[in-house]
């Protein structure tokens, strides 16, 4: 089954400030437009480069043993994507594909390496991205791994209001559509209990929603995860 999801908005995404250093660095990579539907590596592949999305969006997912596929990152302009295989050499943990046409630029990185002791800022803001990313993907294994689907999608609630939230009296409004079958897919459930999920999370006073717009309502134990990166 194909579960792209073609109106979902991105999950991630760094500071204007480090970006612009990704963007400055093009000479030391190369431009692509690519059009939609378009496979940048697959699970299991090797692969030494990584891109950096300048236009477009890219979904990124594992698929598991079973065949069954989750989606880790829907990411748009300013993202990085596939750096952590590149970095340690290792096959591809995830599978990249263009949800619609991208411009990106592609770095080799045994390529730039080379080129680092040249290229300080860009080198040290790769580092910090891998980093954070990396902190991030640790923290949503850990609420993936809880057996509460309501603790897992506060979580990605709490994450898109980071990115995405414009502050209200009663709470923070999710600057962005979401679909209960994108909420099932980002959290590891099913659409069914997410709509049970989000009923219960409504009932208790966490978040609120008018269609396809959420809300964070204030909440003392409402999880918080900033993904901006400095």
């Amino acid at each position: 089954m194909d579960s792209r999801c073609e109106t979902a908005t991105e999950t991630w995404y760094m500071a204007a400030r480090t970006a612009d250093i990704f963007l400055a660095a093009e000479h030391l990579g190369r431009r692509r437009e690519i059009p939609k539907g378009t496979t940048l590596y697959r699970q299991g592949d090797p692969g030494s480069t990584f891109y950096f999305v300048v236009s477009g969006r890219v979904q990124v997912q594992i698929y598991q043993q079973d065949g069954a596929e989750f989606i880790l990152e829907l990411m748009g302009a300013g993202a990085l994507i596939g750096e952590g295989s590149a970095l340690v050499g290792q096959p591809r943990m995830s599978t990249a594909t263009a949800l619609e046409p991208c411009v990106l630029i592609e770095f080799d990185y045994p390529t730039v390496k080379r080129s680092f002791r040249e290229n300080v800022d860009f080198a040290a803001a790769l580092m910090e991205v891998a980093a954070a990313k990396q902190w991030v993907l640790g923290m949503r294994i850990q609420f993936l791994a809880m057996p509460r689907p309501d603790l897992r999608i506060v979580e990605l609630l709490s994450r898109l209001a980071s990115l995405y939230g414009v502050p209200e009296e009663d709470g923070v409004r999710i600057n962005t559509p979401l679909t209960h079958e994108l909420v099932a897919a980002l959290t590891g459930t099913s659409r069914v209990t997410v709509t049970r999920t989000i009923m219960k999370l409504k009932t208790e006073g966490v978040i609120r929603n008018e269609g396809r717009h959420f809300w964070m309502c204030h909440q003392p134990g409402a999880a918080q995860e900033q993904r901006r990166v400095a």
